[in-house]
């Protein structure tokens, strides 16, 4: 799935593509897409309306419109967006189609077909399901220590599945929760109320620099994420733990081993994340 960074890297190429261009009609062939719409009713709610800007709110795109609207877009598993000439094919994955002013098409490809498109007035958007609880997002600004202090000091939880719950931190997933977890060796089985206040500070600085790190690589690619561009990410080539399971601790030299916890593969190093006993 993608993660903070690629979803930024999407919203930027998007942005310099699609931004103040309107929509002349939108073709859906998969209507799940589109949650509770219609195709005939997405099409009439952006119909002439034109792309004044993408934000983005933890790994959800949004589409500002005119009309007071936003379409919420979240890409799930496999979900991706791509400009063509107008009047090009769409392909058996491409499920919803925007034709836009000025020749260009802007196709939505999503070979899982998991992502979903939402519209609602712009005051709504942070009631959508996923938003309206939404953790701060991973910058020097919105991730404060004193929170880190207060929301982990609540919760038993496994660190693995507590970083990865959209409601404590925006934007985490798989990769750079391993990441982040091994560069403050903090093992993922750790109660998240068992970090000090010295190891808090520790994951809340490797979170912010390793997300941000991220970004300026235009984020990872492990199976198929590209840009908005057809291009992949280049972060793939600097990860320290995710992936590498079996090969040497960049720290210890240790070989990297993979436990499951909560479901997801999750590589760390024996020797520099110590299991704690409680």
């Amino acid at each position: 799935m993608p993660e903070l960074p690629e979803v930024e890297t999407v919203r930027r190429g998007l942005t310099n593509l699609v931004a103040g261009r309107t929509v002349e009609s939108t073709e859906v062939r998969w209507e799940k897409t589109v949650g509770g719409f219609t195709a005939e009713e997405f099409d009439q709610a952006l119909r002439n309306q034109t792309i004044l800007k993408i934000d983005r709110r933890g790994k959800y795109l949004l589409f500002r419109f005119t009309g007071g609207i936003t379409m919420v877009s979240h890409l799930r598993m496999e979900g991706s967006y791509y400009t063509v000439p107008a009047g090009t094919k769409p392909g058996k994955h491409d499920l919803v189609t925007f034709h836009l002013d000025h020749g260009v098409d802007l196709f939505y490809r999503d070979t899982r077909k998991f992502g979903r498109m939402n519209i609602v007035p712009n005051d709504q958007v942070m009631t959508v399901a996923g938003l309206a609880t939404i953790g701060p997002e991973p910058t020097e600004d919105t991730l404060t220590l004193d929170y880190m202090i207060s929301e982990f000091g609540k919760s038993k939880m496994h660190v693995k599945p507590f970083l990865l719950n959209q409601n404590h931190i925006a934007g985490l997933g798989n990769i750079y929760v391993d990441e982040t977890l091994w560069q403050s060796k903090i093992h993922p089985l750790t109660a998240a109320n068992q970090l000090t206040t010295d190891e808090l500070a520790i994951l809340r600085k490797n979170i912010i620099a390793e997300l941000a790190r991220a970004t300026e690589h235009h984020g990872t690619t492990v199976h198929s994420f590209t840009n908005v561009f057809g291009n992949a990410g280049e972060f793939q080539n600097e990860l320290q733990v995710y992936g590498r399971v079996g090969e040497p601790c960049l720290r210890c030299g240790e070989p990297l081993v993979k436990i499951k916890v909560a479901q997801r593969g999750t590589t760390y190093c024996p020797v520099c994340q110590i299991e704690r006993t409680k």
